[in-house]
């Protein structure tokens, strides 16, 4: 059901998840903005949140250099909350990306069904290109049109990976306690996919 539902996961959900989770909203505002529809409406067709896998940080804002990034992007913190991730979350998601190997482990663990949506993030953006746009359902820009595309991107995408593994690569390091140019490296690195996904869902 709508709106595309997107998780995103890291270990303490208050630097690479949180990032993925906005940087995607935004870039989904951006493309919405090029369609000549209000960007504001980007809740109604595309829901992106994350969680982590520990909960030592629940209830705590982003991290203060991730929300640094977020911000000098474009993108907005506010209301951001840290919570550790559920399995009634994996759930509702149509989509789940993960910011490493180990964190899409601990997803497909608790959820074994959610293997076929759950990707690790640089996985997902390497997977895109595999994809053909051209066998998903019509572009539009609302929230059922949006959902059916959605789904349809992550199924071909299971496709295109044919059962292997993520590469290490795949990964995104963990800026945790880290200086801003290790933020801002990761952020561009979580941009390289989420822009390519919003280009898609929206093209």
């Amino acid at each position: 059901m709508p709106p595309f539902t997107v998780l995103h996961v890291c270990m303490g959900n208050i630097c690479r998840s949180p990032m993925a989770e906005r940087l995607l909203v935004l870039a989904v505002r951006e493309r919405l903005g090029r369609l000549g529809v209000d960007p504001t409406r980007a809740d109604e067709v595309l829901h992106s949140h994350s969680a982590g896998t520990g909960g030592w940080h629940a209830g705590e804002g982003m991290n203060p250099p991730a929300a640094r990034q977020v911000v000098s992007r474009g993108g907005d913190v506010d209301g951001f909350a840290a919570r550790k991730l559920r399995s009634d979350l994996i759930d509702a998601a149509d989509l789940v990306l993960t910011a490493t190997a180990d964190q899409l482990e601990y997803v497909v663990a608790l959820r074994p069904d959610a293997a076929e949506r759950t990707f690790v993030l640089g996985e997902f953006g390497r997977l895109l290109a595999a994809v053909d746009a051209a066998g998903l359902p019509p572009v539009e820009a609302t929230p059922d049109a949006v959902y059916a595309r959605g789904v349809a991107l992550a199924a071909a995408a299971d496709a295109a990976r044919q059962g292997a593994s993520p590469l290490p690569a795949d990964d995104l390091d963990d800026p945790w306690g880290r200086g801003d140019q290790c933020f801002s490296r990761v952020a561009d690195e979580i941009e390289e996919t989420v822009h390519p996904l919003a280009g898609a869902l929206l093209p």
